[in-house]
């Protein structure tokens, strides 16, 4: 289990980065690298593909949570070792009881990571095995210009 868990941090390490969110004390904490307006209308699309993506992966479809994922992470993670570590990973922690936004950041450059439209979300999390962890998932803007999943983290 440690090997598979250390595997899943290396290779998502898009999500797993030295990401430093400035906290106000406010449930929902939105910092961006561009101006508000459009910021906004990026992240509340990145987040709702996370959020269609997150369905999947709470429900166990590995398969199609890979196949809907960004090139970028497809190119990093082949399907069988997605399938499998995020099965080890996630099967232990039980079913999902409650996930909610802690913060989002708008950014065009993640360390490790080529430039491009991300956005890093935070999730409070509980699952039935596990009553407290923070989900990391990172959409990108992906080549067909859609927001799709390019990093996922639990810690």
């Amino acid at each position: 289990m440690k090997i598979t868990t250390l595997s899943l941090m290396l290779v998502l390490s898009v999500s797993a980065c030295s990401h430093k969110s400035e906290s106000n004390g406010t449930t929902n904490n939105v910092a961006t690298d561009t101006p508000q307006p459009e910021a906004a209308a990026q992240i509340a699309a990145a987040q709702k593909a996370a959020e269609q993506w997150l369905a999947l992966v709470d429900a166990g479809k590995y398969t199609e949570s890979w196949k809907t994922a960004a090139g970028y992470f497809q190119n990093a993670v082949p399907q069988d070792q997605w399938e499998h570590t995020i099965a080890a990973v996630r099967g232990p922690l039980g079913d999902l009881v409650s996930r909610k936004l802690k913060s989002a950041h708008y950014t065009q450059s993640l360390p490790g990571a080529p430039d491009g439209e991300y956005v890093v979300l935070l999730f409070d999390t509980s699952f039935t095995n596990k009553k407290t962890a923070v989900e990391t998932v990172t959409p990108m803007l992906d080549a067909d210009g859609t927001w799709k999943v390019s990093g996922y983290y639990i810690r």
